[in-house]
């Protein structure tokens, strides 16, 4: 039996809460069976610069919040150290439910959730996007080798995008923070922040 693709969603006169309220009571993929909550996304709604990963894990699948397990505390230290405060920024994912054992989403998860991220970005309209590892860059810019396109600028519908490494991944490789660091120092110097500064404080990732 062959699957049918989701209907097509009209998000177009929706702000960030009715987006969410969509979220909460989506069916358009089978990860809606496994979840605890939906974890639409979160964060200024003017926010100047936006992060964007992958899915939730178990922490955010109980709190309905993104990144709030060990690799939130990480995106947490790379936030302060590019001299931001989380609620200055703007947080989400490209699936809004968990996938179970935290798996890589399936290209037609991705495909029924895209939507939703879309419309966030259009409403959030944030001057700068950064994704975290190889599952946004694949999905929101059509694009493979996190390795390979991470650090160099690239462009989602006018907005400036810099790739980089999940925060999970560091937390398995600590020695890529050096490059982490390397990459977020390209997007302050986009908002005229001095990386030294961090550097002072002991605040870099």
């Amino acid at each position: 039996m062959e699957s049918t693709a989701p209907a097509a969603l009209d998000l177009g006169s929706l702000d960030l809460a009715g987006v969410a309220e969509v979220i909460a009571g989506c069916t358009r993929c089978p990860l809606c069976s496994g979840r605890h909550s939906t974890v639409p996304g979160e964060g200024n709604p003017t926010a100047a610069l936006m992060f964007i990963g992958e899915g939730p894990g178990f922490e955010e699948d109980q709190q309905g919040r993104p990144f709030v397990g060990p690799a939130g505390a990480k995106l947490d230290d790379i936030i302060h150290a590019m001299q931001f405060e989380r609620s200055e920024v703007y947080i989400a994912n490209i699936v809004k439910c968990r996938p179970p054992r935290n798996r890589v989403p399936e290209d037609a998860e991705a495909a029924a959730c895209l939507p939703f991220l879309e419309r966030q970005i259009e409403l959030v309209q944030p001057k700068v996007i950064v994704t975290l590892g190889a599952t946004p860059l694949k999905y929101l810019l059509a694009i493979s080798g996190i390795r390979r396109m991470r650090g160099k600028w690239l462009e989602y519908r006018g907005i400036p995008v810099m790739p980089t490494y999940h925060p999970s991944y560091l937390l398995r490789l600590p020695e890529a923070k050096r490059e982490v660091w390397d990459d977020m120092q390209k997007v302050m110097a986009r908002f005229g922040k001095d990386p030294t500064r961090s550097s002072r404080r002991r605040t870099r990732p």
